[in-house]
């Protein structure tokens, strides 16, 4: 009896045991499958996501500010639209970033803080000014990195038929070549696959923000000398 009873206790030890490292199998098997996911999101791609949400959080931000201090109407109907695109672009990018579970930037970096401060102690044409200074800036970075995802061989096609269909400022401001392709640089990473795709979805409207913000730079710069 007394063996027995040994026995049944070696017996439940080993179902223990056994369970246990069952649920430890399943606990790793699901530890490698995070860290398998985790590890197809290379750093460039959340370098890449941190930054164009920042400046697409940015240029919300000190748009909505100009709406408020622009003295001028055209800049304020830049704003509005800068307001409204970015808003879409941003919803869009969160879309991406959730599915590949990319964290994306809580609040603005210290340039960005740095650059609404300065503006929110401005008014009129000198905040004009500096709202039109800062977003040339801004386009140009962010259609810079929009490029490195769009596929190269396509891209010059693509500008060639932009400044044909867009030969006038009126034209570029109201971002009327929307329907021209842009191809996305091929990548056998998925989510690289997808943020490149966002990029070339993106790039005709920032381009043509670029432009319209060169040409609001240009009239905010004709007041201030007359």
């Amino acid at each position: 009896m007394r063996r027995m009873g040994v026995m049944a206790m070696a017996l439940a030890a080993a179902v223990t045991v056994g369970c246990n490292n069952s649920g430890n199998k399943t606990a790793n098997d699901a530890t490698v499958g995070t860290a398998g996911r985790e590890s197809g999101v290379s750093s460039g791609d959340r370098d890449f996501v941190r930054d164009v949400a920042t400046m697409n959080m940015a240029e919300i931000e000190v748009s909505r500010t100009a709406l408020q201090r622009a003295a001028d109407a055209n800049v304020k109907k830049f704003a509005q639209m800068m307001v409204d695109d970015h808003t879409s672009a941003g919803d869009k990018m969160k879309a991406v970033a959730s599915q590949h579970s990319i964290e994306l930037p809580a609040q603005l970096d210290d340039k960005h803080r740095d650059l609404s401060q300065k503006l929110n102690e401005k008014q009129g044409l000198e905040f004009d000014k500096e709202y039109a200074d800062a977003m040339v800036d801004d386009h140009q970075k962010l259609v810079d990195k929009l490029e490195s995802r769009i596929d190269k061989d396509t891209l010059s096609k693509w500008k060639a038929e932009y400044d044909r269909k867009t030969g006038d400022a009126k034209a570029r401001s109201e971002a009327e070549v929307k329907a021209v392709a842009v191809t996305a640089e091929k990548s056998d990473n998925p989510v690289t696959q997808s943020l490149n795709q966002w990029a070339a979805d993106t790039y005709p409207v920032a381009f043509a923000h670029l432009q319209a913000a060169k040409d609001m730079r240009d009239g905010v710069r004709k007041r201030s000398t007359n």
